[in-house]
């Protein structure tokens, strides 16, 4: 009697890196041979650029998920130049990581580096990007048009509900979409989540690192650990306080009231910034203000780069992210003040270019 043994697993698109490839000592650890443990789930391709693939996997434990960045040999280049350009930029992006999180830079964990074979693993960062959540807020941001007695009418609240079970962020604005200026006490979760920003990229820069990537794409809201129980929503036969009625507020503005606090909850967390594929650091210390790599030129083309990606992807706040910046970036960077001369020297050079084409 024979007995076949099991299919191969199906190939991967692209091949994963080997040390995925190999069993797991988990899936065979559990005491009952009837049920034996699966073991950690396989590896999943979470996004691909032209320069690498990072895969959602476990490091040590099957309950410790890991963030894999790999990048793959290509094809294309000289097998000796390929392994020499990958060696180097996994460990320029190893030795970034190290050094923010000594400077207390918000930055993912590093777990283990290959940079024979390749890659990287680091800290699992859970929650959504900030490009994804702040797209969120702006889509239930209501402009004051379409409000009704200073409420999203129920009607559209509930169809920017159905919107936000999905993937797409990108959506399109109203047509009567007003910018978003901070002066509207609602700004307020917005106006919080660009001065963290600002400030984290404050931190890095004092910390000797210029990312050379910074969007927000590329900025993760970790959900904060201690978080207040929220407050079930009260029933409508109990809703009604005799303050709320002598006020005249009715179910509709009650349930309108509970979808803004939704809206609310969309920009908290802590913001961690990710991907140094690009960054690049000195050789300072890292401690004080010209501590840093390359110069003061080099952090305002690094501001610059994230002001444009947010005018782009979030243009109704475009104004209020420029007001906000240079603040909080002052507050968290005590060389702010001559990179912010050197921004306003990029930016000329930006409009220079925009008109020449």
């Amino acid at each position: 009697m024979t007995v076949d043994s099991p299919a191969p697993p199906p190939p991967h698109d692209p091949p994963l890196p080997a040390i995925l490839t190999y069993p797991s000592s988990f899936a065979s650890s559990s005491s009952d041979a009837a049920a034996p443990d699966p073991g950690p789930p396989p590896p999943t391709l979470v996004a691909q650029g032209a320069e690498a693939c990072l895969y959602r996997t476990t490091f040590v434990s099957p309950s410790l998920p890991c963030a894999l960045k790999y990048r793959p040999p290509k094809a294309w280049r000289h097998p000796a130049l390929d392994a020499r350009l990958t060696r180097h930029r996994i460990l320029a992006e190893a030795r970034v990581l190290a050094r923010c999180r000594r400077e207390g830079v918000p930055v993912p964990a590093l777990y283990a580096v290959d940079e024979a074979a390749g890659w990287l693993a680091a800290e699992w960062i859970d929650g959504p990007p900030a490009r994804v959540a702040i797209n969120r807020w702006l889509a239930r941001r209501a402009p004051k048009s379409r409000r009704k007695g200073g409420r999203i009418p129920a009607e559209e609240g509930d169809a920017a509900d159905k919107e936000d079970e999905g993937d797409n962020d990108d959506r399109a604005e109203p047509e009567d979409a007003a910018p978003i200026t901070g002066a509207d006490p609602e700004d307020k979760p917005l106006v919080e989540l660009l001065q963290r920003i600002a400030s984290a990229v404050g931190r890095l820069h004092k910390a000797g690192v210029v990312h050379g990537d910074l969007t927000t794409s590329n900025m993760m809201l970790r959900p904060r650990t201690s978080k207040a129980t929220p407050t079930p929503n009260p029933s409508p036969s109990t809703s009604t306080t005799p303050q709320a009625a002598k006020d005249g507020i009715d179910k509709q503005n009650i349930a309108a009231a509970a979808a803004d606090d939704d809206a609310a909850t969309l920009l908290e967390g802590d913001v961690v910034l990710i991907d140094f594929g690009l960054a690049s650091q000195g050789t300072g210390s890292g401690s004080g203000a010209g501590a840093g790599a390359g110069s003061d030129e080099d952090r305002a083309v690094d501001l610059y780069v994230l002001e444009r990606a947010f005018a782009s992807t979030h243009s109704r706040a475009e104004a209020l992210f420029a007001a906000v910046l240079e603040s909080a970036y002052a507050a968290s960077y005590p060389g702010a003040r001559a990179v912010l001369r050197k921004l306003d020297e990029v930016r000329m050079r930006g409009r220079k270019r925009s008109m020449v084409g």
